[in-house]
């Protein structure tokens, strides 16, 4: 019988080793690590009529031909026996929103500051992949806010493949104003959704 594993996760990382074939489990494990981030994770082994809950860090549970049963894991039984796939994982991705000024594709200042966190991420990432996807807020018709929007992408793209990010590595796309960070009536002037949002990965 094989487990069914339901996680809710942000930012944990989760350990599976369960068998590949539809044979038997005999000392298979699935253990939860803690999330980089801090926020709480969960996951749910069920297998047949029983089920596990992990929800703390290193809460693990070895899965057997009849049942799974609970157990607490280590930082050192997890480094001896997953530490080379550990070290393997790619990065995890990051985001950065900079904003703009009203109407236009020039950033603000403050943002132009932000500007320099991310390349200092980039320069961590051996292989960067960016998406650099533009917003505005509600003012204007959606073809003169399309516009916009792919015009702000499209200068932040600019000045990462200035600061040496291969234009090949950088996806810039423009949304207009259909995905408002602050919801507002059409129309209405909002700072906060003026912005371009970057996921480095």
């Amino acid at each position: 019988m094989i487990a069914t594993v339901r996680a809710f996760l942000r930012g944990a990382v989760l350990i599976l080793v369960v068998a590949a074939c539809g044979c038997a489990l005999q000392n298979e494990r699935i253990v939860l690590l803690p999330s980089q981030d801090g926020h709480p994770a969960a996951v749910v082994v069920k297998q047949g009529d029983r089920q596990v809950v992990l929800d703390r860090p290193y809460s693990a549970t070895q899965l057997t031909p009849a049942d799974p049963w609970p157990y607490r894991a280590s930082e050192t039984e997890v480094s001896a026996g997953f530490g080379e796939a550990l070290a393997a994982q790619p990065s995890r991705s990051v985001s950065f929103t900079l904003y703009f000024v009203e109407g236009s594709d020039e950033l603000t200042e403050d943002s132009k500051r932000t500007l320099e966190s991310v390349f200092a991420d980039l320069r961590q990432r051996p292989v960067p992949d960016v998406l650099v996807v533009g917003h505005t807020d509600a003012v204007g018709s959606n073809a003169f806010n399309d516009d916009l929007a792919r015009k702000r992408a499209d200068a932040v793209k600019s000045m990462l493949v200035g600061r040496g990010v291969p234009a090949e590595d950088v996806v810039a796309i423009g949304r207009g104003k259909r995905e408002l960070l602050v919801p507002t009536a059409d129309g209405v002037a909002e700072p906060r959704n003026r912005r371009v949002e970057i996921v480095v990965r």
